[in-house]
């Protein structure tokens, strides 16, 4: 694995207060913090982030303009070519809560993924949810030293080049993913406990954009 690091220091915005309900689990969301990465340096990796890649290859995030970011001007934007890029959230510990972010897959030949980890404990070891352009599916993993492991697919449309929110809600072994708003995968497991960072990921050759990540613990 490589690590690249950046300063700690951020001031992300808080959000409203809100409660998710009707979903089977409640989350809190007082507490909750968003990331539009829009007043971070062009062409850096933003502010307290943390990016690697589990396997081999380069992981390349960084701040880029983009005029179809849900939240101008700016998005989050990775680049790099390797089995697993990721970067997380610098000082975030939440066993049990959400997870959030917008993406639009761009390019790709082998794979065009968006997605987010939570219960991330190092570069080995993490959950992770994506949605595919090129599958068109959604699915559900865990990853225990350095190995993906398949926990669900299901089939669901995701055109690339458009903008789609993934959400991920977790709560003790029970894991539900949704789509655009729409839940996709319903699923307990209990390989990986305890707390861990948040953040998003891509797969291969995955050329994708993310904007407006958003978590918070229960």
């Amino acid at each position: 694995m490589r690590y690249r690091l950046a300063p700690i220091f951020c001031r992300p915005r808080l959000l409203i207060a809100i409660a998710i309900l009707g979903t089977g689990l409640i989350m809190n969301s007082a507490n909750a913090e968003t990331f539009n990465f829009d007043t971070d340096t062009a062409g850096t990796l933003p502010l307290g982030w943390e990016q690697g890649v589990t396997g081999r290859g380069t992981s390349n995030w960084s701040v880029q303009p983009d005029g179809s970011a849900p939240s101008k001007p700016n998005v989050l934007h990775q680049s790099g070519v390797g089995s697993f890029p990721w970067v997380v959230r610098r000082g975030v510990s939440i066993a049990d809560g959400y997870v959030e972010v917008k993406f639009k897959a761009l390019e790709g030949r082998e794979d065009q993924a968006g997605g987010v980890v939570w219960r991330w404990k190092d570069g080995d070891t993490y959950y992770v949810a994506r949605a595919n352009a090129l599958e068109n599916n959604v699915s559900l993993y865990y990853t225990e030293k350095g190995r993906r492991n398949t926990l669900k697919y299901v089939e669901a449309p995701v055109p690339a080049k458009v903008w789609h929110t993934l959400r991920v809600e977790f709560a003790g072994k029970r894991i539900k993913v949704a789509l655009d708003g729409k839940t996709y995968i319903e699923f307990d497991d209990t390989h990986l406990a305890g707390p861990g960072a948040v953040g998003m990921w891509t797969k291969a050759d995955s050329v994708t954009a993310f904007d407006d990540f958003s978590f918070a613990g229960k």
